[in-house]
Formats: C-alpha cells, sequence, structure tokens
C-alpha cells in the first residue's frame, strides 16, 4: 500500500536491493492498494523537507523504505517465513553477543548513514568501540558483518548487489539467508560460499567464534 502523493511511476526496471528502515503504518481513506503486478522496489517522490540523514523526515508509510544514489525507494513488509526467519536470525547473533560484549547487534531494519546513501540491514555487528556515544542517530560507520533475508519480492541476484555495495563500503562480511532454499551465502572480499542445513558458516577473523550452523538460522519455519 502507498500514499497517493508518494508514488512515482518509475520509467524503467531498477535492480538496486532494498532492504530498509520500517516506517510506521498510518493508514487513511487516501491510501490507495497497489496491483500485485507492480515490480518492487518501488521509486516514491520524496515529500517536501526529506532528509535522508533525519530520520523524521522520511515518508511514513506502510512498509520499508531506502535511500540509494539520490532515490527514495520502497518495499511491501515482510512476510510469515522472512520475518520469522529475521528473529532466528536475531536470536542467533543476540546469544553471541551476550559473550562478546565488545560487539553490538543491530536489527528491526537496522539503519546506516554510509557514503550519500541511507540503507539497512536485517542483522548488523558493529564493534562497540567504534560507534559513537551518540545512539539516537545512524551510524556512520560499516559494521563488520551485514545479513540480510530474502523476501518473497527479493531474488538472490538482487540481494547479492546489495552485498557488493556492503563491501565497497567497508564491510568485512555479508551473510545473505534464503529462506525459501534454507541456505545462506557467506560473501567477503575473497568470494562468495553456498552453506546448506547441516553445514557450519565459516569462520571470520574480526568475529570470533561466530559460526552458527545453518539449521539455527531457519528453525521456526523448519518446523512449520
Amino acid at each position: 500500500m502507498f500514499l497517493p502523493d508518494a508514488l512515482t511511476v518509475a520509467g524503467r526496471a531498477t535492480t538496486l536491493p532494498s532492504m530498509a528502515r520500517p516506517a510506521p503504518s498510518e493508514l487513511d481513506e487516501e491510501t490507495i492498494d497497489v496491483p500485485r503486478t507492480v515490480r518492487f522496489p518501488v521509486e516514491l517522490t520524496p515529500p517536501d523537507g526529506f532528509d535522508p540523514e533525519r530520520l523524521e523526515t522520511w515518508p511514513r508509510v506502510e512498509g520499508r523504505l531506502e535511500w540509494v544514489e539520490g532515490r527514495l525507494f520502497y518495499m511491501p513488509p515482510c512476510g510469515a517465513r522472512q520475518q520469522q526467519t529475521v528473529a532466528d536470525l536475531v536470536v542467533t547473533l543476540g546469544i553471541w553477543a551476550r559473550l562478546h560484549p565488545e560487539f553490538v547487534v543491530g536489527t528491526n531494519e537496522a539503519g546506516m548513514r554510509l557514503g550519500d546513501a541511507t540503507r539497512a540491514a536485517d542483522g548488523a555487528v558493529w564493534r562497540r568501540a567504534e560507534l559513537s556515544g551518540d545512539l539516537g542517530g545512524l551510524p556512520r560507520v560499516p559494521p563488520v558483518l551485514a545479513a540480510e533475508v530474502a523476501g518473497r519480492d527479493e531474488p538472490e541476484t538482487q540481494l547479492l548487489e546489495k552485498a557488493s555495495w556492503y563491501l565497497d563500503v567497508g564491510v568485512a562480511v555479508v551473510w545473505v539467508l534464503l529462506p525459501k532454499e534454507c541456505e545462506v551465502l557467506v560473501v567477503t572480499r575473497a568470494g562468495e560460499s553456498r552453506h546448506r542445513v547441516g553445514d557450519r558458516l565459516p569462520p571470520h577473523p574480526r568475529l570470533p567464534d561466530l559460526t552458527p550452523m545453518v539449521d539455527e538460522l531457519f528453525l521456526q519455519i523448519s518446523a512449520a
């Protein structure tokens, strides 16, 4: 769903990745349904006074937003399979972080301001010492780990493009979780590897002891 004054009919399809910060739900009589034939992400017209560095100026829509290369993109809310996998991801990272307090875990579309883009991950891990004392704004340093969970409208190729962006801005390792296949792609500058149920994710020198079993990341959807 969109607010009608925010929808821009895109002149061309885009392959830009589009996981992003969730916005508060504010549906009213002007909200319109979007046909299922619409290809996501959809470009929105930024409202008056929009500043990608100030979250309070972002449009209030039901869904996820992201600012990339001077353009504002929208994705619909997460479906059940995606949101359950995100929960398993966060539990895994949270348990690990309790044993490694030198790290901080972010979720709930963990926002970050890197370069001229405002983007977000389903899960991210920063070194605590690298974050500023002001926790009210967007982090301006790249996380060590960024994790993305594929949704219904996000093909693997699209998330791999976002993984490349993460690496370009200084993220050390990216996990791409594919709930439909119950697989995880691990992407670093050294290359890409695919891991299935029964496998353990490979270690990374900047993330001590973070080597979960793939099974842990898909517990809830596997039990369905």
